[in-house]
């Protein structure tokens, strides 16, 4: 097995058992007029980030390597929200959003919207797997787990935003289920301030998985 020159000890990964994991590249996190930019997040590095994640699926998809889109999207009529009951009716930021501005309701992260969709540079291919996300998660309430175990997948390299919320929620869920989360660094984007992508990257590195670059994971799959 080749060995990843990863923080912080380099470590073995199976690449027959890897998968890529793209966390939510929909035009609400990565384009201008979507909820983030609305709630006036600073995404000015997106684009790096679509570019980087781009290069990574396509060499993935060489390799036969699985690539995983999640895409969190609620339904027209919010009925898989969770309700008034649920703390992520309150606190998830697209519902946020939308129970504080009624003129946003049905527009943010709902299906069959432009923000919902994934940004156009990194469409779904046809061997790829999609699977719509309602919380943080992407194994909460999902086929996520038992996708990738059908597939004899143990080890998620993972990229997307927001690094800090649904990409770092998404590894430590895959990490309690005994997947090995390595965390591309430049692939991935955080909501908020810089210190917040570092502290996610401390928490991975110290406590829940590996970090490379994207340059490391592309060297390997090479």
């Amino acid at each position: 097995m080749p060995v990843l020159n990863a923080k912080p000890a380099p470590v073995e990964i199976d690449l027959k058992k890897a998968a890529v994991v793209i966390v939510d590249m929909q035009n609400a996190f990565a384009t201008k007029g979507g909820m983030l930019d609305i709630a006036g997040v600073d995404i000015s590095g997106a684009a790096q980030v679509i570019s980087a994640i781009r290069g990574i699926a396509e060499a993935a998809r060489r390799a036969s390597m699985p690539v995983v889109h999640l895409q969190m999207g609620y339904k027209p009529d919010l009925s898989n929200s969770g309700g008034p009951g649920s703390p992520n009716f309150h606190k998830e930021l697209a519902m946020h959003l939308m129970n504080c501005r009624p003129e946003l309701k049905g527009k943010l992260l709902t299906e069959g919207t432009w923000d919902f969709e994934i940004v156009d540079e990194l469409k779904p291919q046809p061997q790829d797997i999609v699977i719509i996300k309602t919380r943080y998660s992407g194994f909460q309430g999902t086929t996520l787990d038992s996708q990738l175990r059908m597939r004899g997948i143990q080890y998620l390299f993972m990229t997307g935003i927001a690094t800090n919320v649904c990409v770092e929620s998404t590894l430590r869920h895959g990490y309690f289920l005994d997947y090995w989360p390595v965390l591309i660094t430049d692939a991935a984007m955080q909501a908020g301030p810089p210190a917040l992508q570092e502290a996610t990257v401390f928490n991975v590195e110290s406590f829940f998985g590996w970090t490379v670059s994207s340059q490391e994971f592309l060297k390997a799959v090479r």
